[in-house]
């Protein structure tokens, strides 16, 4: 059993800075990918940043350059420091871990989601 759990959301004003964090716990043996996706009301899930075991990195255009994703693989997390903020960035955020367990097998696990609300 593994799980990962997001803190960090909150209430901020446009040109604001919020860090989310995401935390994986568990029957862990590797995390590979990292990311998070956001999904705002009346619009599907999309991904914000990604990072591999390696890490490598990539993001959406919409935050690149204000937004900066890292792990840190001695705590299993991941963390989203978001920078500059915009109303546009107001969403659930979701982190997703793929993860191998400890019996070999691969699971993809998403946290419950953590609300930022960029607002004046």
């Amino acid at each position: 059993q593994v799980q990962v759990v997001e803190s960090g959301g909150g209430l901020v004003q446009p040109g604001g800075s919020l860090r989310l964090s995401c935390a994986a716990s568990g029957s862990i043996r590797s995390i590979n990918n990292m990311g998070w996706y956001r999904q705002a009301p009346g619009k599907q899930r999309e991904l914000v940043a990604r990072i591999i075991s390696g890490g490598s990195t990539n993001y959406a255009d919409s935050v690149k350059g204000r937004f900066t994703i890292s792990r840190d693989n001695a705590k299993n997390t991941v963390y989203l420091q978001m920078n500059s903020l915009k109303p546009a960035d107001t969403a659930v955020y979701y982190c997703n871990a793929q993860i191998t367990i400890l019996t070999g097998k691969y699971v993809a696990v998403w946290g419950q989601g953590t609300l930022v609300n960029v607002s004046s």
